[in-house]
């Protein structure tokens, strides 16, 4: 069995939504698109490389999968590794509203039931099913239990409501801690690897 893992960028009140800019995703009237760019830095791009690099494939949701096709088939992929891997690997979309065939290359609806389809991907050989974004899909990745790993970009802001990484009804869970680093406009990158089931304890002060 291969791992699922999920990339993805938030604020410090865990909100995800268009992180890239103004009109990447205004639903719910989302008044604060962009709030990613001013903290961007080299430190930043080197890792979203690495993290990249163990794809195998993607699973994307719709909104994702519209907003990066609408991009990388366009850009130059000469020595970027991460436009290189989303323009060349599968891509398996996550959508009732789409139909087949997909128009950008290697990508292709997830057929049926999802979260079916994906414990299959999952039972297959190979690499990394890699999910970007997708906010709506990783919801339910999570309540399903289905996520290895998350790989999250915390940023030092707060953007009040908005699409958040967590949704009431994911699984408790316990994460541990694999890696961190501090970039130099103060974004957290970090890696948690699922551990198993929460674990609670009792500090309750004897009476």
């Amino acid at each position: 069995m291969r791992p699922l893992v999920v990339t993805t960028f938030l604020t410090l009140d865990g909100v995800v939504q268009a992180p890239g800019g103004p009109q990447e995703d205004t639903s719910g009237g989302f008044r604060h698109g962009g709030w990613l760019v001013p903290f961007f830095d080299e430190a930043m791009g080197a890792q979203m490389e690495r993290w990249f690099a163990p794809a195998e494939d993607f699973l994307l949701g719709r909104g994702t999968y519209e907003i990066f096709a609408a991009h990388w088939p366009k850009a130059p992929t000469e020595g970027d590794p991460v436009g290189s891997a989303l323009n060349t690997l599968t891509k398996h979309v996550a959508s009732r509203r789409l139909t087949a065939p997909l128009e950008w290359d290697t990508a292709r609806l997830l057929e049926g039931d999802v979260p079916s389809a994906v414990r299959e991907l999952k039972q297959r050989d190979g690499g990394e099913l890699q999910v970007h974004g997708s906010a709506g899909l990783v919801h339910t990745l999570l309540r399903e239990d289905l996520v290895d790993e998350l790989r999250l970009i915390t940023f030092p802001i707060v953007v009040g409501a908005g699409k958040r990484l967590f949704a009431d009804d994911a699984a408790p869970r316990s994460w541990r801690l694999t890696s961190s680093e501090v970039t130099s406009t103060g974004a957290v990158m970090a890696a948690y690897r699922r551990v198993g089931e929460l674990e609670t304890g009792d500090l309750t002060l004897p009476g």
